[in-house]
Parts: structure tokens; C-alpha cells; sequence
């Protein structure tokens, strides 16, 4: 794999993580500070609040993977095969996981459950996504995992914005990476409404 193919997916992975973080931290912090009364008071409805946690883990994801990219281009001047598609898989990646991480938060109680979390659900799914080789160099059984792993079709996504090549179809992809999306939402969205570990 050539430096500036390691580099795009390394930015991948810096959006995909900060999304995370950016959700599940902002949302355990309040938990355990007990200030989570005052985003619970105001007559926001579950649809505003997941919209305000999602849109600032994108925020956050989307400048933090600028900025790992800006660093990259003085070692290995990118080229844009598809630029529109790099954007596309940049967002849906950081909502994915910005509505993972608002997941996460909700279920954790304190900040070693979300750790845990982060450490055993995320880190895996994203190192296992073939963000530092291609799925096609592994054997069958372990392609056909590979490819269960919703964040791998958003990298490969992502990467095919920059070299036009990828292991899967990048509609494919797009529309693994929306129907994941939408699952995630859907969960985050049915926690909020109950209230789930939030009105207690």
C-alpha cells in the first residue's frame, strides 16, 4: 500500500473515532456531572436532541479528519479521483458513528463501561475495516467477515474518492454505510424517547 493510500485511510479513521468520542464523551460527562438536567429541561423533542449531538460529533469529525488530512499533503500530495464521494462517505461515516456514540453514552454509566465500549466494539470494527490493508489480500473466510463490517464500506468508500479503486462497489457501499446509519439512528432514537438511563 502506498504512503498517500495509508494517509486517506488514516483520515478515515481519525473522523470515524473523533465522531465517536465527540457524542458518547459530551453525553457520559453530563451523566456523571449531573448536568444533564439542563439539556433534558428545555421542550426539546428526542428528534432535536439526537439532531444537536450527531451534527457536532460530524462537526468534530469532519474538522479533526481536515486536519490529519492537511499534514498528510506535505508528505504525499493527494490526488482526487472522485472528490464528491470522499465528502459523502466522510459525513455518513461521522453521523454513523456520532448516533454510535450517543449509543454508547445513553448505556454507559460511568466512563470505564464507555471505555470498554470504545475498546472492544469500535477499535476492533474500525482496525478490522481494512484501513491499513485491502480485504482482498486475505483469505476467503476472512474477506466474507470483513465484508459484515459495516465501517469497512464506508473506508473503502472514502477511498475510492481518492484512487477510484476499490475492493467493493462504492454504491454498494453507500448503501451498506446509509442502512447503517439508519440503524443506528433508529436505536438512538428509541432511547432517547423512553428515556432510557437519562430520566431516572
Amino acid at each position: 500500500m502506498t504512503f498517500s493510500a495509508c494517509a486517506g485511510r488514516l483520515v478515515m479513521m481519525s473522523v470515524l473515532q473523533n465522531a465517536f468520542a465527540n457524542s458518547s464523551s459530551s453525553l457520559i460527562q453530563s451523566k456523571i456531572m449531573g448536568s444533564l438536567i439542563f439539556v433534558l429541561l428545555p421542550p426539546f423533542s428526542h428528534w432535536q436532541l439526537f439532531g444537536a449531538y450527531v451534527a457536532a460529533a460530524v462537526v468534530r469529525g469532519v474538522v479533526v479528519g481536515a486536519g490529519v488530512f492537511a499534514i498528510t499533503v506535505w508528505f504525499a500530495p493527494p490526488s482526487f479521483a472522485a472528490p464528491l464521494w470522499s465528502v459523502a462517505f466522510a459525513i455518513l461515516g461521522a453521523a454513523m458513528l456520532g448516533a454510535l456514540g450517543l449509543i454508547a453514552g445513553i448505556w454507559a454509566d460511568k466512563f470505564d463501561q464507555l471505555a470498554a465500549f470504545q475498546n472492544f466494539v469500535v477499535m476492533p470494527a474500525t482496525f478490522l475495516s481494512g484501513v491499513f490493508y485491502s480485504v482482498q489480500g486475505l483469505p476467503a473466510f476472512w474477506q466474507a467477515v470483513s465484508h459484515l463490517n459495516p465501517f469497512f464500506y464506508v473506508i473503502d468508500g472514502f477511498r475510492y474518492g481518492f484512487f477510484a479503486q476499490s475492493d467493493v462497489s462504492p454504491w454498494l457501499s453507500l448503501a451498506i454505510a446509509a442502512a447503517a446509519l439508519a440503524v443506528t439512528t433508529a436505536i438512538a432514537l428509541s432511547l432517547l424517547a423512553r428515556g432510557y438511563k437519562l430520566r431516572q
